[in-house]
């Protein structure tokens, strides 16, 4: 009788789960998801934690497939010789093959104070934390949003709506991704809710103090809660379990999400850089790089040939409160266009998005393989990032010679 083949997924969030999900397809894979957290959390919806609309958390009988094991535990070393994990508890897990997805969390922010009087919101925790300290502060207390992405934008608006004072520092420019078009209209909205946006060489903020923010020009706003939303960083599983990574601890892949280092082990998320050049992270990227590693798993399990990663992007989501948001359309290879959806169309296709980016995981975990991967031209351009880079490769080696 042949045994199943042990795949071990290590983090369940967007990547993870739909990994886990899609590689119950085969009835002689046995799924263990490794993850620290009972629920899944929605991390898209970490802003409304904070504002108080949403849990942004999930029952994983929701989310995830009945034959996954769910082990609740954080995963202190992998060993790739031995084809097992350490468990922070103290315990091992074999596998035959891995699938690293331990996403991403809040960057350290290197910048004087920040890490003692700022509050990041990066993960649910950080949320949860803030979330007391808002609801103790004044209606009329000073607050600085630090850093002008996504996240920062969406907590400036949510906060800004329930009636907050606040500033939202940028450090450059009012979201970087968006068309000249999409900030125009962001900027617009966060105006109408009473946001105060500094932008510019002069937004950079250089220290942070318990009731005040520095910025660069010797400027000094008071803030009475200092919120931090300026970059992601990635947990240093990889680096610790000596794995080739970039510069800033992603597991190296091929186009196949496999590891430079280990057939075995296959990279998807916020975690994975695939020929070192890693995909925006976003949801928009994890869920479809976890249904690729799965795939990954599956094609190396029936002796075939994994395909390549040919990964598409239609832009970016971004609310505005719970009345507005924005859709910045993008070309395939993730450049903004002028094209955007404002207004509360744009805040009703934002939640639709937040709804069915949950339901297109139940539909995994209910039928597994459902999830539709595109094979489409917009991968044309990646490919000839990746060709350039394979291309310097030979002549950085002979520098360095």
């Amino acid at each position: 009788m042949t045994e199943n083949t042990q795949v071990v997924v290590i983090g369940g969030g967007y990547a993870g789960v739909m990994a886990a999900n899609r590689l119950m397809r085969r009835d002689d894979v046995t799924v263990t998801l490794i993850n620290s957290r009972r629920t899944f959390v929605e991390r898209i919806r970490l802003h409304q934690l904070v504002g108080g609309s949403d849990d942004a958390v999930v029952d994983y009988r929701e989310v995830l497939g009945e034959g996954v094991r769910l082990v609740v535990d954080t995963v202190a070393r992998i060993d790739a010789a031995g084809r097992s994990v350490t468990l922070a508890s103290g315990g091992t897990v074999g596998y035959d093959y891995l699938i690293y997805a331990v996403g991403s969390g809040s960057a350290d922010p290197r910048v004087p104070g920040a890490a003692e009087f700022a509050y990041p919101i990066g993960s649910l925790e950080e949320a949860e934390r803030l979330r007391p300290v808002l609801d103790a502060a004044p209606a009329t207390a000073a607050v600085t949003v630090v850093g002008a992405g996504p996240t920062g934008i969406e907590t400036a608006a949510e906060l800004a709506e329930a009636g907050r004072a606040v500033t939202l520092v940028c450090g450059a420019v009012l979201g970087p991704y968006l068309h000249p078009r999409g900030r125009r209209s962001v900027a617009k909205r966060l105006a109408k809710l009473g946001v105060t946006v500094l932008d510019g060489p002069d937004a950079k903020v250089t220290a942070v103090t318990r009731d005040a923010v520095q910025l660069s020009g010797d400027r000094e706003l008071a803030s009475n809660v200092t919120i931090w939303t300026a970059g992601f960083g990635v947990p240093d599983l990889a680096v610790r379990s000596g794995l080739s990574t970039d510069a800033l601890g992603r597991l190296l892949t091929d186009e196949t999400l496999t590891s430079v280092d280990d057939v075995r082990i296959v990279a998807a998320g916020d975690s994975a850089a695939p020929s070192d050049l890693p995909l925006r992270m976003s949801c928009q990227a994890a869920m479809p790089l976890g249904a690729r590693a799965a795939d990954t798993v599956l094609s190396r399990i029936a002796g075939e040939q994994p395909s390549t990663l040919n990964q598409v992007f239609a832009g970016q989501c971004i609310s505005l409160g719970r009345r507005a948001g924005i859709f910045q359309f993008a070309h395939r290879y993730d450049a903004a266009v002028w094209f955007h959806i404002d207004g509360r169309p744009g805040a009703r296709l934002k939640e639709f998005i937040c709804k069915g980016i949950v339901k297109h995981l139940a539909d995994e975990a209910g039928k597994p393989g459902s999830y539709s991967l595109h094979r489409v031209s917009g991968g044309a351009k990646r490919q000839q990032l990746v060709q350039a880079r394979r291309n310097e490769a030979p002549a950085t080696a002979e520098r360095a010679a």
